[in-house]
């Protein structure tokens, strides 16, 4: 697009241009943006800029047919209300509608949204039967910043910041339009817009003038849903020996519900501040809280096969290919053997099991009754035989793993605890361990280090694979089902080959008859193997040293000709 949107008719019927309105100049603003853009001549101007965007930007790294009208059929074909706009693009195309976007962003999607809509009932005629607006979504907005580093600079406009949720309210109406009634001659006064902010009410009545009371109707009046979410700073991002910070997001009409607590998420939203009345009886003199209005998530571990089971359509078809050829190669078992924890040497029967729970069985149900498919394992081994390492490679490669030891997982952080909600001042359940690894793999360490009575509240977990709740008039249960992997240490340190296995460890047996693979790690002396281990240790040192990386090897995993333990 040419600068300032001078050119360009011809692409839209010349609609707009009967009352003979010169195009603006969009760069040549005087005074503040925000009231230049309250001007109608502008606002024409920006949205007939932006319909052109919309109809004919064409992402050449994509496809060459125009990109926006696919994504809103897409769009409808999900029946959804958010239309997703990169950044880069509007940028590329329209650069003066990009910088306004991030300097008053509450105005300007405002006018997208309208465009939007135009643009989408322009495909889909009776779409408004459905949605009666469409939401422009900002996404790949290029400046992250981090939580810690919002200021007051940043308030109105727009921010991409990044953060783990770690709770989120229920969903509640919020005033949208208010209809009121004046008690007096029963006229219905409205529509009056409700803002963010302040609480509206009409000053005089239209039809007789007087000033009140008033009351709400509710019949006329329409809601949008709202929610709040804390967003917390990732753990890696906080600076050391500092508390992670939070900020509250409020999430508007069809965004909410899109993450749940304890994922990642990439947020761009308005930054604003919401007068608080509490805040200044306390401090003496206004301050603000502030908030992000959300205006596009993006979950960051979006990994396929994570959350709702909609995984394997993230499988291309050149995976799946390859999948169906692995499948029919004979020696496919082996070969996942050996690709499972390259780095540790030997150790074949370990792998076996762990490659068997990554994997899973397969649950049965006959009628009523369940029969669990997870595969549960004990590694049991002397001191310095890689078994925590192993914990640590499945829970890279699992899709959804939770990672615990024995010594800092009390019983309700592995199963589930029930305590009261600070905002609301109820009792809420909180999930543990295990039933954050629903349908995945829970790992604990130093699992003989853990209280008799915390490791009483595995029992059902393991079995029965839900967890059944009565404290504080909450009665239910939970879904666990996951597989566990617990790495123990035998009694004094070493196993002891002369005596039974359950002699060996300090678990009862229920406990043990609930793990389906019990695998001994043995520290054996041989001088041969203790050889080959060291130049195993000493080639996969070097193979992935910084030097020998920069030299253009690839890092070599071992030759896997390494003799069978």
């Amino acid at each position: 697009g040419d600068m300032g949107g001078l050119g360009g008719y011809g692409i839209f019927g010349d609609d707009e241009d009967e009352e003979g309105d010169m195009p603006v100049n969009l760069q040549n603003y005087r005074g503040k943006l925000s009231d230049w853009i309250d001007t109608a001549p502008v606002q024409r101007e920006v949205k007939k800029n932006f319909m052109r965007f919309l109809k004919t930007y064409v992402a050449q790294e994509l496809s060459p047919k125009p990109f926006y009208p696919m994504q809103a059929n897409a769009m409808c074909r999900a029946n959804l209300a958010s239309l997703e706009v990169s950044y880069m693009h509007l940028s590329h195309a329209e650069p003066v509608l990009s910088i306004w976007v991030a300097d008053v962003p509450k105005k300007m999607l405002a006018l997208f949204g309208e465009v939007a809509k135009e643009f989408v009932l322009s495909i889909f005629p009776r779409y408004d039967e459905i949605h009666d607006a469409i939401y422009v979504r900002v996404k790949d907005l290029p400046i992250s910043d981090a939580l810690r580093d919002i200021r007051q600079v940043h308030l109105n406009v727009l921010v991409k910041t990044s953060g783990v949720v770690t709770r989120r309210t229920n969903v509640l109406p919020q005033v949208h339009t208010a209809y009121f009634t004046c008690m007096k001659c029963q006229r219905l006064n409205g529509p009056f817009h409700q803002d963010t902010d302040h609480e509206i009410a009409p000053s005089a009545c239209i039809a007789c003038q007087s000033r009140g009371p008033f009351e709400l109707n509710a019949a006329h009046t329409t809601y949008r849903n709202f929610q709040k979410i804390t967003l917390q700073e990732p753990p890696n991002k906080v600076p050391p020996g500092r508390l992670p910070r939070t900020k509250e997001v409020t999430l508007v009409h069809d965004l909410i519900d899109n993450c749940r607590p304890g994922e990642e998420i990439e947020l761009t939203g308005i930054y604003t501040n919401a007068f608080d009345a509490s805040l200044n009886t306390k401090l003496g003199f206004p301050v603000f809280s502030t908030v992000i209005e959300a205006n596009h998530i993006h979950k960051v571990d979006d990994v396929p096969g994570t959350g709702r089971f909609g995984g394997d359509s993230r499988l291309s078809d050149a995976d799946r290919e390859e999948m169906a050829q692995l499948s029919r190669d004979p020696k496919i078992g082996a070969k996942i053997l050996r690709s499972i924890a390259p780095s540790i040497y030997g150790h074949h029967h370990v792998k076996a099991a762990i490659a068997l729970s990554l994997f899973g069985g397969q649950e049965k149900v006959h009628g009523k009754h369940r029969v669990r498919g997870d595969i549960n394992i004990l590694l049991l081994g002397d001191p310095g035989t890689a078994k925590s390492q192993f914990l640590k490679y499945v829970e890279k490669v699992s899709s959804r793993a939770v990672y615990t030891t024995g010594k800092g997982a009390s019983a309700v952080g592995l199963t589930a605890s029930v305590h009261k909600d600070s905002i609301t001042r109820e009792w809420t359940l909180e999930g543990g361990a295990l039933v954050m690894a629903d349908r995945g793999t829970c790992l604990i360490d130093e699992f003989d280090k853990m209280n008799e009575q915390d490791r009483v509240s595995i029992h059902e977990a393991m079995e029965q694979q839900s967890i059944s709740i009565s404290k504080a008039g909450i009665v239910t249960s939970l879904q666990a089902r996951c597989a566990v992997v617990a790495a123990a240490n035998p009694i004094g340190g070493r196993y002891n080959p002369s005596i039974a296995f359950h002699e060996n460890v300090e678990l009862t047996e229920p406990i043990l008859s609930r793990f389906d693979c019990l695998c001994v790690i043995r520290d054996t002396v041989d001088p041969s193997t203790d050889e080959r281990l060291a130049r195993f240790v000493v080639e996969s040192h070097a193979a992935n040293h910084p030097v020998t990386l920069e030299e253009g090897a690839a890092p070599t995993t071992v030759p896997s000709s390494a003799p069978e333990q």
